[in-house]
């Protein structure tokens, strides 16, 4: 599953640089994450970045972006592909 703000975000700004993928941005009033690009951090740690630096825990899983383990890190190679 993608990841997704809250709006309990405080544009603190610590989660922007942190994602490996480049999924997050500064939206209308809060940062957001784009779900094409949010691979929870699979392929490059063991957990979300975000979530571990988020310091009001406003970063949940989408419950409309429901992606496994295998989706994640399929989504990861097309993205690296991407890259290159």
């Amino acid at each position: 599953m993608a990841l997704m703000i809250t709006d309990e975000c405080i544009n603190c700004d610590v989660c922007e640089p942190e994602c490996p993928n480049e999924a997050i941005s500064m939206g209308p009033e809060i940062y957001v994450i784009d779900p094409n690009k949010c691979t929870e951090c699979v392929g490059h740690f063991d957990e979300p970045q975000c979530v571990t630096v988020c310091p009001v825990e406003c970063i949940p899983v989408d419950p409309n972006r429901v992606e496994d383990k295998e989706m994640l890190l399929q989504k990861y190679h097309r993205l690296q592909a991407a890259k290159a």
